[in-house]
């Protein structure tokens, strides 16, 4: 498929130690709130809708995902054919998470260091966040 870009995960370090730009970043309601705070802690900018605009409607979300340029991270699958569907207000990128929730500290753990490759991988594509591996797949502009 073209401009499909597969890669597989590694250790990374933490965001302030790296010197990689923060990701500006908008947690749907599902995603838990201790990876949030994890990701707060590391240095990220997020929004959480559970938090900030408790059953907001999908495509309100990619909405303000659209508007604050922040890039969407979910485990709800209906995002993605949201996001290639309305071309008109798509998001920076939608990152879909389908690993397993496993302990709570190894699943902040493992978001985080995802997270810290760079920016350019997220913004732009929707990704698929594998256990082992992450697909990237770009946004029609």
């Amino acid at each position: 498929m073209p401009g499909v870009r597969q890669f597989y995960l590694g250790c990374r370090e933490d965001l302030r130690d790296s010197g990689l730009t923060p990701l500006r970043l908008l947690a749907d309601e599902d995603f838990p709130g201790h990876v949030v705070s994890a990701l707060r802690n590391s240095g990220h900018d997020v929004a959480w809708v559970r938090l900030e605009a408790p059953g907001m409607p999908d495509e309100d979300v990619l909405g303000w995902a659209r508007r604050e340029s922040r890039i969407l991270m979910t485990f709800d699958k209906d995002f993605g054919e949201m996001a290639f569907r309305s071309r008109l207000d798509q998001p920076p990128g939608v990152i879909l998470f389908r690993i397993r929730m496993g302990q709570r500290a190894n699943l902040a753990a493992r978001i985080q260091s995802i997270l810290e490759d760079p920016a350019d991988w997220w913004t732009g594509h929707f990704a698929v966040v594998g256990d082992s591996r992450v697909r990237l797949v770009p946004l029609r502009r």
